[in-house]
């Protein structure tokens, strides 16, 4: 049985404003097409008061953001993308080549190459969001991706020096100061100045995902992204003010970011609901965690731990917090989420900031259907075939025919039908096998 102390709004009021946001974006990506660079600056003086004479920073402009940032911010840059580039390289360690012979002669075979440029946005135009370098630049280098061009907004008319130095450490090999629609229109459509590329990875606002859904095809996305959200399964023996804390982290990335605590203990829930209230008092950012919480936040209260499984693997929610005495039976137990943050010692801010793994994950139940951001998503397996036997290919030739002809593909079954003939003497007479188009 499901208690709930604490409802959101209704599911619909998440669409509201979504026409207008499609409409915005066509209208930008449309005119990108058509005026390029000037169309790209347009949008950058109207949306971010930037307009430079080149968007994309040279060497020396690098060099001399990057001597600017105080050194501990630098040493803290390295040593979270030493983390971020350690799991990385695992990753790919777990993604081997291979050759097969599946028959005498028959070769087949798989590999994993690069995509050749990608373009890796990093959020900004509030506060510099930093991690989002090392998750989308780092993993695509480590992936072997040739080129990645980055963009990041000015925040308020400023460079952000601490997101160009990371996105510099991170190995980008071009950077540019633009963002919103007009950086996705530029990164997927090309212009005079900003070349095309083949996928774009990164978070951002609801214009920038909406910009990645209507370029989606022209261009490769990592996945579709809504509000981050959180949820946390906690049991009688969570600290609720651990568990308020961790969910309020959570609700100040914006107004519209659900909060979700699923709990065994009503006392665990209401202690924790008290806590918000009073640490919203004078959080710095209850201008975006006091709204999502007071829309987007619930709280469940359930029988049994396995029910709390079952009811996060419903929500199938971005990042899920195990807060309960035998944290790892979530690994057994549940199926749906973007990652998993076992136990107190860890927490999703963790997982946002400096632990490693990647931070742009799925949203609004599509971890249903897929994970998040990973060495994987920049790569493409493909496979190969090569046949050396010619008794083999002369069978093949033949088994193809058939099954080409029952699908009433007759070039398919010619194809087959010209190598069963030169290696094992087979008949080639097509007199019979006439193609004829059926309605």
């Amino acid at each position: 049985m499901i208690t709930q102390l604490k409802q959101a709004v209704p599911a619909e009021s998440l669409t509201s404003g979504r026409e207008e946001v499609a409409a915005t974006v066509r209208e930008v990506l449309d005119d990108v097409r058509a005026r390029g660079d000037e169309a790209v600056r347009t949008y950058s003086t109207k949306f971010d008061s930037w307009s430079p004479e080149s968007f994309r920073l040279s060497a020396g402009q690098i060099a001399e953001i990057v001597a600017g940032v105080p050194e501990q911010v630098i040493r803290d840059i390295e040593f979270v993308q030493a983390q971020v580039r350690r799991f990385a390289e695992a990753q790919r360690a777990s993604l081997t080549d291979f050759e097969v012979e599946t028959l005498p002669g028959v070769h087949l075979g798989q590999k994993n190459v690069p995509i050749s440029a990608v373009g890796a946005y990093v959020p900004g135009g509030r506060y510099p969001l930093t991690a989002s370098a090392h998750m989308t630049i780092v993993t695509a280098k480590v992936a072997g991706v040739p080129r990645v061009a980055a963009c990041t907004p000015p925040i308020r008319g400023q460079i952000p020096a601490a997101t160009v130095a990371a996105m510099s450490m991170a190995g980008a090999d071009e950077i540019y100061l633009l963002g919103g629609v007009q950086a996705m229109a530029a990164l997927a459509i090309g212009t005079e100045s900003i070349g095309r590329v083949d996928l774009i990875a990164g978070p951002g606002n609801a214009y920038v995902a909406e910009a990645k859904r209507q370029l989606f095809g022209q261009v490769g996305i990592d996945l579709f992204a809504g509000p981050t959200e959180i949820l946390v399964i906690a049991d009688e023996d969570a600290d609720p003010f651990i568990v308020a804390v961790d969910l309020l982290s959570q609700a100040e990335h914006g107004p519209d970011s659900p909060a979700v605590l699923v709990t065994t203990s009503e006392t665990v829930a209401r202690a924790a609901m008290d806590h918000i209230e009073r640490i919203l008092v004078d959080m710095p950012t209850r201008d975006y965690a006091g709204p999502a919480w007071r829309d987007h936040g619930q709280v469940l209260v359930v029988d049994s731990i396995d029910e709390a499984f079952a009811v996060a693997d419903t929500f199938a929610s971005e990042h899920v917090q195990v807060l309960t005495s035998s944290p790892r039976q979530a690994l057994e137990k549940m199926q749906n989420y973007g990652a998993l943050f076992l136990g107190e010692g860890t927490c999703v801010s963790y997982g946002d900031k400096v632990i490693g793994t990647n931070h742009v994950l799925p949203t609004r139940g599509s971890a249903r259907f897929t994970g998040g951001l990973w060495v994987g998503k920049y790569l493409k397996t493909v496979t190969y075939q090569e046949v050396t036997d010619t008794d083999s290919s002369a069978m093949l030739g033949e088994l193809c025919g058939r099954a080409a002809r029952v699908e009433l593909f007759e070039g398919h079954a010619r194809s087959g039908d010209v190598r069963a003939a030169k290696y094992a003497g087979a008949p080639l007479d097509w007199s019979e096998h006439q193609f004829t188009a059926h309605a």
